[in-house]
């Protein structure tokens, strides 16, 4: 069925204007003042609200396996959640375990999605190296539509991918024309800063940030990026919760390389005392990697939202409940690391940003949905409000509000980071491939009516990127000019 949305004012990272949207067959018919829709379509009255591009949240961890237990939101459930928050589409990610073929994990993978109530891509994660991680790298790219690989520097004796497997993975995404993607922490400083808290007797969640402190994380952040600088490969740096790693972003921006930053709304608004709270499953709810920070990160997170150093803002939507936590009751580093916020992203960025005068609303948009789909080569069928674009849609009230609450949210998880927040920015309307999934607080989602989405590669960018000398680190300039 069409759908017709009426009277509301379009809303794009470039772009405010008067217009009507009319879809069908899931994608954008008309942009326009005073269009005609067919006597059957379904119309939504959007006077007075805002028409935008479904949300994307490009870090998403939906039924993971992770110390030694299963997220609790699928991607059924999790999809909805998103829906019902305004967000239309989560990259989420295939993370091998260490010798595990990474097409067969993609596969695994794929499986689990096929319930998937809204559209939804990979990111895949390069544990381990040997010649089958090369071959399949390829085969991920020119026949899976895989455009991004993911790197934990963290997480020592489980998926840390160390300075060896970072180089041949990021040389061999340079030769596929993917993006490499980073978790920036120094896994051996947390290893051992780890074990040093429990020699000192801190076991509980306290010890959870004291054991990941913002110089771990700038470390990290940095050596990948000068790695990715000497090997001339663009770079992603995911989850930046502090003034460290957003300043080596800053840095080599500024030196003209191409580095992109994303930020979780969680570290935007929740800082660390969460983790002296003397209950423990409150402050194990907060356990996450990395770890919210004190509350001068926060102010320097959103300047980097500001000044388009961090382009995108995500959840790392990974839920454990309560008897999940517990694990950790007495070993803070047994803690499974996760918390929610897929339903929760956009109205607060909207309220914290756009409520502020941090953002304006085109720049929410940008952050929001268009700088991803941008980034992952996925613009303009997704963050546009284009004819011939996919029917991926928010009908946004800027004045309505709403109370966050594990109560009521839609998320297969008992606790909310953002729990008590009223939040004054809400989704009215959330419409996925053409059809109204959200209305005024109903869902009405499919379960597998999700599609997986290619995402094609950046071959002929990459090209031209190699031609430039000026974009090479020095030594691989005098390297190049030595083989001459």
């Amino acid at each position: 069925m069409s759908t017709l949305v009426r009277g509301g004012t379009v809303v794009t990272a470039d772009e405010t204007f008067r217009a009507d949207v009319y879809t069908d067959e899931g994608v954008i018919k008309a942009v326009g003042e005073d269009i005609e829709a067919p006597s059957d379509a379904r119309v939504i009255d959007a006077g007075g609200q805002l028409i935008m591009p479904g949300g994307i949240d490009p870090h998403t961890h939906m039924e993971l396996p992770f110390m030694g237990t299963v997220a609790s939101e699928d991607f059924y459930t999790g999809t909805c959640a998103a829906a019902a928050g305004g967000t239309t589409m989560c990259i989420d990610f295939v993370i091998p375990a260490p010798e595990e073929p990474l097409l067969e994990a993609y596969n695994k993978w794929r499986g689990w999605s096929e319930k998937a109530a809204a559209d939804y891509s990979f990111h895949v994660a390069v544990t381990w190296w040997d010649d089958s991680v090369h071959r399949d790298m390829a085969t991920l790219v020119n026949d899976k539509g895989v455009n991004s690989f993911k790197h934990f520097m963290a997480y020592k004796g489980a998926i840390m991918a160390d300075d060896e497997i970072l180089v041949n993975s990021f040389m061999r995404a340079k030769e596929l024309g993917a993006i490499c993607t980073v978790h920036a922490e120094n896994g051996e400083l947390v290893f051992r800063l780890q074990q040093e808290m429990k020699d000192r007797g801190i076991t509980g969640p306290e010890g959870h940030p004291l054991s990941r402190p913002p110089e771990v994380e700038g470390e990290a952040a940095n050596r990948a990026i000068r790695i990715a600088q000497v090997l001339n490969v663009p770079l992603y740096v995911v989850h930046n919760s502090c003034k460290e790693s957003l300043e080596a972003i800053t840095r080599a921006r500024q030196e003209g390389q191409r580095v992109y930053g994303e930020v979780l709304a969680g570290h935007l608004v929740v800082d660390d005392s969460v983790y002296r709270n003397p209950d423990f499953e409150f402050a194990a709810a907060h356990v996450m990697s990395p770890p919210f920070r004190p509350k001068g990160h926060q102010e320097a997170l959103w300047r980097g939202l500001q000044s388009g150093n961090l382009q995108t803002t995500a959840t790392d939507h990974c839920c454990f409940c309560a008897d999940q936590k517990a694990a950790g009751k007495d070993d803070f580093s047994l803690i499974p690391n996760g918390t929610a916020g897929v339903e929760d992203r956009m109205s607060v960025i909207w309220d914290q940003g756009v409520g502020t005068g941090r953002l304006t609303p085109n720049e929410f948009v940008a952050a929001t949905s268009t700088n991803a789909a941008k980034i992952f080569n996925i613009y303009p069928r997704k963050g546009s409000v284009k004819v011939g674009a996919d029917a991926d849609l928010v009908v946004w009230d800027p004045e309505g509000t709403r109370t966050i609450s594990a109560k009521i949210h839609h998320q297969n998880i008992d606790f909310n980071i953002f729990e008590g927040m009223t939040v004054k920015g809400v989704n009215t309307h959330t419409i996925s491939q053409g059809r109204i999934v959200w209305s005024n607080g109903q869902l009405d989602m499919e379960r597998g009516s999700g599609r997986y989405i290619d995402r094609p590669a950046f071959a002929p960018y990459y090209a031209a990127m190699e031609r430039r000398e000026d974009l090479m680190a020095p030594t691989a300039v005098a390297r190049a000019k030595a083989a001459e």
